[in-house]
């Protein structure tokens, strides 16, 4: 990892309409500096892999930890502070992780069903 990666970074599907719609909001809401697609990434300098991109949503936080879909959310949750650093941190809690992660995996899976997506949106097997 490198040290200068500009982190904290959140990477997502640049290819799916829905997922950058997404990614543009938590960019505002939770004002992030670093937000961008992973096909435009730098995936070396942050330590991830295009499976671990293809496969769902990245946060790459200031100290190059890895968290992925939901806990990825909560992860930049957390680090806006605030009120989104609380219910970050209630997002973690066991059951409403356990929820988060089946919440998270039915989204990606009809993602190209879900509003402002194009058939781009649609998961590859």
């Amino acid at each position: 990892m490198n040290q200068d990666a500009g982190l904290p970074a959140l990477v997502f599907a640049g290819d799916c309409s829905f997922c950058t719609s997404s990614a543009e909001k938590a960019e505002k809401w939770f004002q992030l500096s670093r937000v961008e697609p992973w096909q435009f990434a730098n995936l070396e300098e942050l330590g991830l892999s295009p499976q671990q991109c293809e496969t769902a949503l990245q946060w790459v936080g200031v100290n190059g930890n890895v968290e992925s879909g939901h806990l990825a959310v909560a992860a930049a949750m957390q680090y806006r502070g605030s009120a989104w650093g609380v219910l970050g941190r209630v997002l973690r809690w066991p059951v409403i992780t356990l929820l988060g992660g089946v919440a998270y995996r039915w989204i990606a899976k009809n993602r190209h069903r879900l509003p402002g997506s194009t058939p781009a949106c649609a998961m590859k097997n």
